[in-house]
């Protein structure tokens, strides 16, 4: 004959529509508190890592001068001067006849000038033919003047 095995009261899983016994209920309360008190934790360090309370600032102030490596700004490769920019419709002919695209860059040189106007020199980057006609007008000021350029931003 068979031995019949019987399940004890305190193994069983709770049926539905079963209340929980003492010691399911205080798991549960611990698990729910301990959950709380992690969600409030992550919060509160959000809240201290985003400055929840302070704005986002956009934009860097103007005011601070730089100097050194971290002055340095991209920009587009163009004449201060006379506004000349890269040629990107050139192509290359091979031998085979096949055209490839290729950028014609112009040929800029940094080159400081003495302003009798602002009384201290600025640096430009100007095209070599930009240098010549700095030359040709008698300095950069006759210059400036002529292609309407403001060399106070320089």
């Amino acid at each position: 004959t068979p031995q019949r095995i019987t399940i004890s009261e305190h193994s069983r899983r709770p049926q539905r529509g079963e209340l929980l016994i003492g010691t399911d209920e205080r798991k549960i309360a611990t698990m729910k508190s301990t959950l709380a008190i992690l969600l409030l934790a992550v919060f509160v360090a959000a809240a201290s890592a985003f400055s929840l309370g302070q704005p986002l600032q956009t934009a860097r102030p103007e005011s601070r001068s730089r100097s050194g490596a971290s002055s340095m700004v991209m920009r587009a490769r163009v004449c201060d001067l006379l506004g000349k920019k890269p040629n990107r419709q050139a192509r290359v002919v091979t031998f085979s006849h096949k055209r490839n695209k290729k950028v014609q860059h112009v040929n800029l040189q940094v080159k400081k000038f003495y302003s009798d106007d602002l009384g201290r020199t600025v640096k430009l980057r100007l095209s070599t033919k930009g240098i010549k006609t700095v030359d040709k007008y008698g300095g950069i000021d006759a210059a400036a003047r002529k292609f309407g350029l403001e060399l106070s931003k320089f």
